[in-house]
């Protein structure tokens, strides 16, 4: 039984299938200009048009002989009232065309839903979508940490902390703007971070389960400004992310006693992040199915058709 799965984030382009053993994801980073921080909406949505039918003739060419039983896409970023970008309607209209012509039904996820399964799945923990467990979704939009629990073949994400303000992933982008970085700036800065040597941080206030990175963007700017050169700027700006989600995971875990805690999303590849988080015993998703993409839809709808 081979499923067919659809996302069109504010970042990538990725159609993916899966089996219910193996998937198969492709994907596609969308343009963005040199010194630019992402796309405006219009522009994604052209991106995806563009960029969509390249990666089914890929994907395609791989399972020629594959009978596929249902498509699935992701329809908004949050499965919450008033989640919306139109980006994701690329992505919606697409499953449907082949959804109609294939004759089989359409599963309707979110794209944070769709981020959860993936990771679950690539970490060989796919039984936690049966059970209440915590997550963490960090990428260049989101910072939450979620309280992760089953509805039906799907999960159903409670956000119970996180940042207050900007996302992880803003901050990261906007560092690596400050020093000439390509967008996304997360793998940039993290091959930086590993030349670093220093280990200054600032400590980042943590309110239980919430903490601000606002401020941190300045105290950034203000060790570069000092001289400190680009290894050492994207290192410290790393730790001061990394430590913030620490202390959260840390306290979710004495609220919420015996849950896994899971990490999804782009910044979730991060391995300052993996080095300063690893006393904790969290489990990530490989990083290739940390960042945007089709999988965790596909493995959703199979999920689905399985009933």
């Amino acid at each position: 039984m081979t499923v067919i799965g659809f996302d069109t984030s504010n970042y990538t382009t990725s159609i993916a299938c899966f089996d219910g053993g193996e998937g198969m994801n492709m994907s596609k980073l969308l343009p963005v200009k040199e010194g630019e921080l992402g796309l405006r909406q219009s522009d994604a949505v052209f991106a995806h048009i563009k960029g969509l039918p390249e990666l089914s003739g890929r994907l395609f060419s791989h399972i020629q002989n594959k009978d596929i039983c249902a498509v699935g896409v992701s329809t908004r970023p949050r499965a919450v009232e008033g989640s919306y970008m139109p980006c994701f309607l690329v992505g919606v209209t697409h499953a449907k065309l082949l959804a109609d012509a294939l004759n089989v039904p359409l599963v309707e996820v979110s794209h944070q839903q769709g981020h959860v399964a993936a990771a679950a799945w690539s970490a060989g923990r796919i039984d936690l979508l049966d059970q209440p467990h915590l997550g963490w979704h960090l990428s260049g939009g989101t910072t939450e940490l979620l309280l992760i629990e089953p509805e039906g073949r799907n999960v159903h994400c409670t956000k119970i902390g996180g940042t207050t303000d900007i996302s992880a992933g803003q901050l990261i982008d906007r560092t690596g703007q400050m020093l000439g970085l390509p967008f996304p700036s997360g793998k940039h800065l993290d091959e930086l971070s590993l030349k670093a040597q220093g280990r200054e941080v600032f400590r980042v206030k943590c309110d239980h389960l919430e903490f601000s990175l606002s401020g941190v963007q300045n105290k950034v700017q203000q060790f570069h400004s000092k001289g400190n050169d680009s290894a050492e700027t994207a290192a410290y700006a790393l730790r001061c992310v990394a430590g913030a989600v620490y202390k959260a995971t840390l306290n979710a875990q004495k609220a919420y006693p015996g849950l896994p805690v899971i990490f999804s999303g782009g910044v979730a590849s991060n391995s300052m992040l993996r080095h300063v988080l690893a006393p904790l015993s969290p489990i990530f998703a490989a990083p290739q199915y940390s960042t945007d993409n089709a999988l965790g839809v596909a493995v959703l709808t199979h999920r689905a058709m399985e009933g």
